[in-house]
């Protein structure tokens, strides 16, 4: 008789035609927005037009005093690492499993990453920072990883017992809150992506919030120089005589991608609102399958729902390997079922065991990582499988039809191994 698994021969569960998940949502009124911009201007030097649209809505939306557009996540990290003032030979903490660009723009500034064993749920476990301080370490690093936050009241505790900057990578994390604070307003200075399937999206981009004056400024000499940082930087200051050159890079975001951003960053909450919808039914529902785990939300944390993370359990299924129990869910037409790749453990990464390879003479913490080094970090990467959060009412017969297709492989496991 043939299997009812679509894997072994029967019809997939998921009827809908794909593709089942793009982002950001794009319609009429962004076209015509985009549409406008190419009219009105392709480049813009200064903070004007739809850059500072952008950036006074990013202030008004976050309760911040600055907000700094960039070319992408990548460089606000680099320039949020820049403007909290991290030097050669600085330590820096981050979580052991993140994407690399929450940390590796400190190779280029030849500061050491030092990174600090999660929980399950992939973020930072505040428990580990204190171990790893030493006379070197000058910050901490928080990744809000799939959108949910970290445990922000424990880790500033600890960064403020021993008088170190909080920094917040909220690539994931954008409207996402602890006790109705936003992610991305806890420390010193946060850097956010605009990357195409982030919770906010320009296609491309980033952006620093901070409330500390002297941050901004440093952050406009990293990224902006010259008009901008001739007309931004106050007379008298430090690093006003750097303005035209800046530092030497330049790291603006283009006018485009701040046109789709700035239309998306209207609808975010909306946006925000249906994912929590469809993710309550979603994490009800797989939450009772045999061999999948629902990452829990604590009290009054709201998080962005980027990924709906999953534990897979294979001892409930008699020992079915990850691979196999993802492999028959592609099969059934669940195609945004997704493990991690690139957003792993650093420790398995070639930069983050052997960095001088690339930067020859960089510093050198005691510390040297191998595969093992982070076994809650790398036990929860290794048996993660994720999903994208769907916002619209209409989503929610597509979101049965991946229940029902988790829900199959579950009962039809020993038909797998």
């Amino acid at each position: 008789m043939t299997s009812p698994l679509a894997l072994l021969g029967g019809k997939p569960a998921v009827t809908t035609t794909g593709p089942h998940f793009a982002w950001p949502p794009i319609d009429d009124t962004t076209r015509t927005k985009v549409a406008a911009q190419l009219e009105e201007s392709i480049s813009i030097p200064g903070r004007s037009g739809i850059v500072a649209e952008l950036e006074d809505g990013l202030q008004d939306y976050f309760g911040v005093r600055h907000a700094i557009t960039t070319s992408s996540g990548t460089a606000a990290l680099h320039a949020t690492y820049w403007a909290a003032r991290i030097k050669p030979g600085d330590e820096v903490i981050v979580p052991a499993w993140t994407f690399h660009a929450t940390a590796s723009p400190l190779f280029h500034l030849r500061a050491v990453p030092v990174l600090c064993e999660t929980r399950p749920d992939g973020n930072i476990d505040p428990n580990r920072i204190n171990e790893l301080i030493t006379s070197r370490t000058q910050a901490v690093m928080v990744t809000h990883l799939w959108g949910k936050p970290a445990d922000m009241t424990n880790i500033v505790a600890v960064a403020s017992a021993h008088n170190l900057a909080v920094l917040e990578d909220g690539s994931h994390a954008h409207g996402a809150s602890i006790a109705g604070e936003k992610v991305g307003t806890f420390g010193l200075a946060s850097a956010f992506s605009l990357n195409g399937p982030k919770p906010l999206s320009g296609g491309e981009g980033g952006f620093v919030l901070t409330d500390d004056d002297d941050t901004y400024h440093r952050v406009i000499t990293l990224a902006h120089y010259n008009k901008r940082a001739k007309s931004e930087i106050p007379e008298g200051h430090p690093l006003a005589r750097y303005a035209a050159t800046g530092a030497g890079l330049k790291l603006r975001i283009h006018p485009l991608a701040a046109a789709i951003a700035y239309d998306q960053l209207a609808r975010l909450d909306g946006y925000l609102a249906g994912r929590a919808e469809i993710a309550r039914y979603l994490t009800g529902q797989l939450a009772g399958i045999p061999g999948l785990e629902v990452t829990e939300m604590p009290d009054g944390v709201i998080p962005s729902w980027y990924g709906l993370t999953l534990i897979y359990r294979p001892e409930a299924l008699g020992g079915l390997s990850i691979e196999r129990f993802h492999q028959a869910l592609i099969a059934e037409g669940a195609a945004e079922f997704d493990r991690p790749g690139s957003t792993c453990p650093m420790n398995q990464l070639p930069l983050y065991q052997h960095p001088d390879s690339l930067f020859p003479g960089h510093p050198h913490s005691h510390r040297r990582y191998r595969p093992g080094d982070f076994p809650i970090a790398e036990h929860a990467h290794a048996h993660t499988i994720k999903l994208p959060v769907w916002h619209r009412e209409e989503d929610l017969e597509l979101a049965a039809q991946y229940v029902r297709a988790a829900i199959k492989i579950s009962d039809h496991h020993k038909e797998l191994r």
